[in-house]
């Protein structure tokens, strides 16, 4: 897959070096000198460009990605390099480094969106994660379809502890994809019964969220 990181920063670099790793073509585009090293990554494409401009974009031949990424440090570099991206380019995946969280109501698909990722949501939704049991924890946000991904920790005591997958009530709009025990990943089969400490992953709409805990947790 081949996949270009605006923003050749700590964060894109370390993006980019994941995904040479797992085997995708990357092409990472920065208009600062300072950050252009191509030593740092030799495996990559390297680019000295405001990727804000259309021009640059043009000649990168930006539609022939399939994912871009805007991994800059400033918010509203991140939302015009998805704009263009989407709408100019028809790029099929956008995905946006989100800095500040009072920006984060902006990362939609009005700006071309499809993902974004907030890193205070994702480090508080970790501490959340480490201290709470029993509670809905919302990982990451789905932007396409506005699904979230949750967590919750089954607590000592919860009445579905002992249940079989089948018979949990969960609501509509919401599924359970994953449980996390004793350091296994568990892919969810009717028949597997639910565990103390267990930590459940559900995608859901964030209307669904309530229902699920009561499902999961209610005495």
């Amino acid at each position: 897959m081949r996949v270009a990181i605006a923003g050749a920063g700590a964060v894109g670099r370390s993006i980019a070096r994941e995904l040479i790793e797992n085997g995708h073509e990357i092409l990472l585009i920065d208009k600062d000198p300072r950050k252009v090293r191509p030593d740092r990554i030799p495996e990559a494409s390297w680019l000295l460009a405001d990727a804000c401009e259309v021009a640059n974009l043009e000649d990168t031949k930006l539609q022939d990605y399939e994912v871009v990424i805007g991994a800059t440090g400033d918010d509203k570099v991140n939302l015009v390099i998805s704009l263009l991206a989407k709408t100019e380019f028809s790029v099929r995946r956008v995905v946006a480094r989100i800095n500040h969280p009072a920006n984060e109501w902006l990362f939609n698909e009005s700006w071309g969106v499809d993902y974004a990722v907030s890193t205070p949501r994702v480090l508080a939704a970790l501490v959340e994660e480490a201290v709470s049991v029993g509670d809905v924890v919302r990982l990451f946000t789905l932007r396409e379809g506005e699904a979230n991904l949750i967590e919750v920790t089954l607590p000592i005591g919860a009445p579905c502890a002992g249940t079989p997958v089948r018979d949990l009530d969960l609501p509509a709009d919401s599924a359970l994809v994953a449980i996390v025990r004793n350091s296994r990943v568990l892919i969810p089969t009717p028949d597997e019964p639910l565990e103390p400490g267990d930590e459940l992953l559900f995608v859901a709409l964030p209307e669904a969220e309530p229902a699920i805990r009561r499902s999961v947790c209610a005495a």
